[in-house]
């Protein structure tokens, strides 16, 4: 079939990060192709999201961010450090949007992947993944769309059937739609990681077609580069995708061995730290990278973190952490912080917490003194009050009562899928700028601003437990070499001159 492929990359001989939910995010990604990996897969990534998503250029990270617009967070985001080496994996049951995907990511991604074998019901309810092995029209269907949509390589992973033969069927059937690769997982359907892979399966279906197959689901055996050369040999493919055994430690790509895990954890959360990675996304891969030492100290204070600061500061990296979100901050990120709901004028301050309270009047309100809002940038994290008679409402609570006051009365404000709590109190209004993602959050943040213009709460312990950021006049700026690189000398041998990191001008210094 004809497609209109316009770049080529070569899926032969190439050692690959599979694609992982929740893992296979831009930090690690990075880290793979570091260690050695040859090319990287996202997360699958569900094409409504995708289209729902709008494309930005952000300048301060040097990055193509995909943001959704209902709640601010980020879909997809990519560097150039990992230009022609990324490959962006869509789950999908429908032909038009996938093409729509196809011609809304084309120029920042290396080719794009459908799923066609995750058994996970909600992909199958959906009549995603391994049910497109089971509905072959619609699997063709969506795989020729893109193909005939897009300029940059289709490909497709799937799973066994459970009759060998029936696999070679349709992998041909797939093959016909003129996609560049096929990723086959030697398991079926009902199988799981305990299973043993079928080698000998993968190795027939590679031998009946003219595309290049990788292999995928030989983890078990798999603590190092040789075994991944090993396995891919094995299955008769040259090509291997690993999944868990580089969730655990992704530096099982390296020519010289793994590196001992807090190191690679360490590099990780640097990544992490300089690409604004999720708190939650940074939080769960480092639990997968601890296995069972999640029980040990460390693990447990991992699992007490809900910052990125939190996390950081168990690998002592707390300070660095602290300097570059404040420096983001500064040259106008649009990180977490500054989350708006889209129905808001992005161009309206949310910087509050970088001087004292200030006031603000709601929508509806006049602009008298009584009906003003004094705002603090403040979230709240529950890790910062394990017990509940320490939580912000309940102090107020009490506070209220000594003081013989009328109890605070709280509304919370919903926009898309975000929340702003208010707070009223012994004649004043308070609020944060931080909107949450949860009533219950917004009310207890909107009563933590009360608690601070009190002097209830101090401004120096939110600021030290990550509710607060830092002023700017309290932090010196950071050197050049404050930053560590996005990439080491191994990602950088393997790079183009136009595929060099950039460097990020900020004010007076810069970020690397």
């Amino acid at each position: 079939m004809a497609g209109k492929i316009k770049t080529q990359l070569d899926y032969r001989n190439k050692l690959i990060l599979a694609p992982m939910v929740r893992v296979g995010t831009l930090p690690m990604r990075l880290l793979a192709l570091e260690y050695g990996a040859d090319l990287v897969y996202t997360e699958e990534i569900i094409d409504w999201k995708l289209l729902r998503a709008e494309r930005r250029v952000n300048d301060v990270l040097g990055t193509i961010d995909y943001i959704d617009t209902t709640d601010g967070t980020v879909v997809f985001r990519t560097c150039p450090a990992e230009r022609g080496k990324v490959v962006l994996q869509i789950g999908t049951a429908a032909a038009e949007r996938a093409a729509a995907v196809g011609r809304m990511l084309q120029e920042d991604v290396s080719a794009i992947d459908v799923n066609m074998g995750c058994p996970k019901d909600f992909s199958i309810k959906g009549g995603m993944g391994v049910a497109l092995l089971y509905d072959l029209p619609r699997a063709k269907s969506i795989l020729e769309a893109l193909v005939q949509t897009v300029s940059i390589p289709v490909t497709c992973k799937i799973r066994l059937m459970p009759d060998v033969d029936d696999t070679i069927k349709l992998a041909r059937e797939l093959q016909s739609t003129g996609i560049s690769a096929i990723g086959v997982h030697g398991r079926t359907k009902t199988e799981r990681p305990r299973d043993p892979v079928n080698e000998a399966a993968i190795a027939r279906v590679a031998k009946s077609l003219d595309i290049p197959v990788i292999a995928n689901g030989g983890s078990q055996s798999i603590t190092r580069r040789c075994d991944i050369l090993k396995f891919a040999r094995q299955c008769g493919t040259g090509s291997a995708m690993v999944a868990r055994a580089a969730e655990w430690n992704v530096s099982v790509f390296r020519p010289d061995g793994p590196l001992p895990l807090d190191d690679v954890i360490r590099r990780y959360l640097t990544l992490s730290v300089r690409y604004d990675n999720s708190p939650a996304n940074t939080k769960y891969c480092v639990q997968m990278m601890l296995r069972s030492l999640q029980e040990s100290p460390i693990g447990r204070r991992l699992l007490d973190s809900q910052t990125m600061q939190q996390i950081c500061d168990i690998w002592e990296l707390g300070d660095y952490c602290r300097e570059t979100q404040l420096v983001y901050h500064q040259a106008g990120n649009q990180g977490r912080r500054a989350c708006r709901p889209r129905t808001l004028s992005l161009d309206q301050s949310v910087d509050g917490s970088l001087g004292g309270g200030k006031r603000q009047c709601f929508e509806g309100q006049t602009s008298n003194q009584e009906q003003s809002v004094i705002e603090e940038n403040i979230c709240f994290i529950r890790a910062n009050f394990p017990q509940d008679n320490e939580l912000p409402k309940t102090k107020l609570f009490l506070y209220a009562r000594r003081n013989n006051l009328e109890l605070a009365q709280y509304e919370v404000q919903q926009k898309d899928k975000l929340f702003k709590g208010i707070i009223e109190f012994d004649g004043k209004r308070y609020s944060s700028t931080f909107w949450e993602k949860s009533k219950r959050f917004a009310e207890q943040a909107a009563a933590l601003v009360c608690l601070v213009q009190l002097g209830v709460e101090q401004r120096d312990t939110l600021i030290a437990n990550g509710a607060m950021m830092k002023p700017v006049s309290e932090v010196a700026a950071p050197t050049q070499n404050s930053f560590d690189e996005p990439s080491s000398k191994e990602i950088s041998a393997k790079e183009t001159p136009e595929q060099k990191p950039i460097e990020i001008a900020v004010k007076d210094y810069v970020v690397v």
